[in-house]
């Protein structure tokens, strides 16, 4: 008889589980699952997995190992919505999560917005910051925006030569405005500045490399935030995936409660090894086909053979 863990999320956030056993009836289980979460036993509804899916707790006879459940595990405990029928009797439907198609998640609660914090995974055809940031403006995958992305970089970095200059853009700033509207050429942070700016939104950006989210537009006081995954090399949007099967992209920036999950995100994903090492990371220069190690290797073969444009592999 093994004494099994688990790390519980709830809306009284998280904490570990640790006085059951593989023994143990699911009937316990929930009874401790309640008193964690201030859920009551008959409405409480218990997710697991990867993707995170309801776990079955119907019978309070059965054993934890009969469910499937191992030490280790993550659950994420939810309050069942309360519904009334035609006969005005009250219901409690589980709440319906739709599969994760792709990547990690994090679990976001909350009276009013319960759902799942996912990232949408978009091509590796180095337009995905802007793919990406369309993602998160319209909703869809489209990878033709970043040609009017890219126009409206050039344009602003154009406008200002005393704040665009050499030193920041790492060349001149004409150069700079014909390199970056080119389809091969990777965005990053001054990219992200200027169109945070001009979409006037604070752009998130969730770094899963350092576990820390840099923020774009912070001092302007915007009235909405948008979050980004960026794994060192690639970006991806994120979006939160509500319950009732609605996708949100656009949260107000002055709510922490998804904040702070995304910062949970990022740490989780540091801690799993979902993040590119530059130092290891293959390029493929498109010029001469020839493949490349790191972020070095490159920069070393773009200053020996003048080639500029890269794919990612």
């Amino acid at each position: 008889m093994a004494s099994v863990a688990f790390k519980v999320k709830s809306k009284n956030g998280q904490q570990v589980l640790k006085d059951l056993t593989s023994d143990s009836t699911v009937g316990e289980l929930k009874s401790f699952l309640c008193s964690i979460s201030d859920i009551s036993f008959e409405r409480i509804c218990v997710l697991s997995g990867y993707p995170p899916k309801p776990l079955d707790i119907s019978d309070n006879e059965k054993r934890i190992s009969d469910i499937g459940l191992k030490t280790g595990e993550t659950l994420i405990v939810e309050e069942k919505a309360a519904t009334v029928d035609s006969q005005g009797t009250v219901m409690t439907p589980a709440p319906h999560i739709k599969p994760i198609e792709n990547g990690f998640t994090s679990h976001v609660t909350g009276p009013c917005r319960p759902g799942i914090l996912m990232k949408k995974v978009v091509p590796s055809d180095n337009s995905c910051l802007f793919t990406s940031i369309g993602f998160v403006l319209n909703g869809n995958v489209d990878t033709s925006v970043h040609t009017l992305m890219r126009q409206i970089i050039a344009m602003e970095v154009a406008s200002d030569h005393d704040t665009y200059n050499e030193a920041m853009l790492g060349k001149p700033n004409a150069e700079y405005c014909a390199w970056i509207q080119q389809p091969s050429s990777w965005g990053g942070a001054i990219e992200v500045a200027i169109l945070s700016r001009f979409y006037g939104l604070e752009m998130a950006v969730v770094d899963t490399l350092n576990a820390i989210i840099n923020r774009f537009g912070e001092d302007k006081n915007y009235g909405q935030r948008v979050f980004l995954l960026f794994d060192g090399v690639h970006y991806d949007p994120l979006y939160l995936e509500q319950s009732d099967g609605g996708v949100q992209t656009v949260f107000p920036a002055e709510d922490m409660d998804i904040y702070q999950e995304a910062e949970q995100l990022a740490k989780e994903a540091k801690s799993s090894r979902q993040f590119t090492d530059l130092n290891k990371f293959t390029l493929k220069c498109m010029v001469c086909n020839k493949f490349l190690t790191g972020q070095v290797e490159a920069q070393k073969h773009a200053k020996d053979t003048m080639h500029t444009s890269f794919g990612e592999v």
